[in-house]
Parts: structure tokens; C-alpha cells; sequence
């Protein structure tokens, strides 16, 4: 997925970024969790698997 699309998914679940935006938040690796959860919705994530 590229940062304009998961913008594009964010703005449909009513999430108001900017590509800049998500594009530093990722690249950086400093954003929440809320915002985390945010994208896993985004991207219709139904299961999530931590080791």
C-alpha cells in the first residue's frame, strides 16, 4: 500500500491526515497506538498475530 493510499483509507473511516504526515509518522516510527489502531482499520485488518 502507499502513503496515498492508506490516506485515502483513513479519510473513508473518517481519519483526516496528510500524506506528509503519515509518511513522517511511519518513516519516523513515533506515532500512538490509537493511531496504529487507526490504520489496521483502515486497511480492514480482521486479525492481528503477535509473537
Amino acid at each position: 500500500m502507499t502513503y496515498a493510499g492508506l490516506v485515502e483509507e483513513l479519510s473513508e473511516i473518517g481519519v483526516d491526515e496528510k500524506e506528509a504526515n503519515v509518511k513522517n509518522k511511519l518513516s519516523r516510527g513515533k506515532f500512538t497506538a490509537a493511531f496504529f489502531l487507526q490504520c489496521l482499520a483502515a486497511i480492514d485488518t480482521q486479525t492481528l498475530h503477535l509473537t
